[in-house]
């Protein structure tokens, strides 16, 4: 048994009652962070996770959105005195940021600082980022306005498969990684460049074949009915607007 959890939902400005799109799965012995803007110490903590039983983070890009509270995280931890080794994942332009940021800190200055390491995946269709008996998560580059990948999450175990497209318009590959996905957390900021509208994010969810769209990463300000009514006028299943704490289980 596994569950994700919607930290977070809104597209680049948060509100009270929406903090920037982050993500958390939880199954086996993993607990994945996907993405990492604002101050996600608070709401780890209101979702009732352990910061020690962390074990990998996956950045999406590098945007401050989806990175900036990766520092006040990483000295949160250390400062309540966690000893676990973590593990960051992100393509060579996310991680070569996200280490020099780090270094502005300097953090391997912090006594007694546990363990991190940067892992690089390749910047390509389907690259295996973690694949073992609980979760086989995979990576694909998707059409942002940087170097950006998508997320793949298949569970074994119990059947499921889940998409996560991250920002992205409307491109190929998030329709290969959502094939056939039980639910497909596609972004709807809106249709400009570098982003999706929910009728796109329906489109590409009827492509894929998906069974349910979750529409995320949206400017809070907007009427969630019209958000969730845009992509059901499309999109053959079912269409869920995200909400922070909101917990799928699978």
């Amino acid at each position: 048994m596994g569950r994700l959890m919607i930290l977070g939902s809104a597209s680049a400005v948060p509100d009270e009652h929406h903090e920037n799109t982050h993500l958390m799965v939880s199954v086996g012995s993993h607990t994945v962070l996907v993405d990492c803007g604002s101050n996600p110490i608070q709401h780890l903590r209101r979702a009732g996770i352990s910061f020690e039983s962390l074990t990998e983070i996956v950045l999406t890009h590098f945007h401050p959105d989806h990175v900036s509270g990766l520092p006040l995280l990483l000295m949160g931890m250390w400062l309540m005195g966690r000893k676990a080794p973590l593990k960051i994942y992100g393509i060579d332009h996310t991680l070569e940021r996200a280490e020099t940021m780090m270094a502005l800190f300097d953090w391997h200055g912090w006594p007694g600082f546990y363990p991190v390491t940067f892992i690089q995946i390749e910047n390509k269709e389907m690259c295996p980022l973690i694949v073992d008996e609980d979760i086989r998560l995979y990576a694909s580059s998707v059409k942002h306005l940087i170097p950006t990948i998508g997320l793949r999450m298949e569970f074994p175990r119990a059947g499921k498969t889940i998409a996560y497209t991250s920002d992205t318009e409307p491109c190929p590959s998030t329709v290969s990684l959502a094939r056939g996905a039980d639910i497909l957390i596609h972004e709807a900021t809106g249709a400009s460049t570098g982003h999706s509208s929910p009728a796109q994010a329906a489109e590409i969810g009827n492509r894929a074949g998906a069974k349910t769209l979750y529409l995320i990463h949206y400017p809070p300000e907007k009427d969630a009915q019209e958000l969730v009514q845009e992509a059901q006028k499309i999109f053959t299943g079912r269409v869920i607007l995200a909400q922070d704490f909101m917990r799928i289980d699978f």
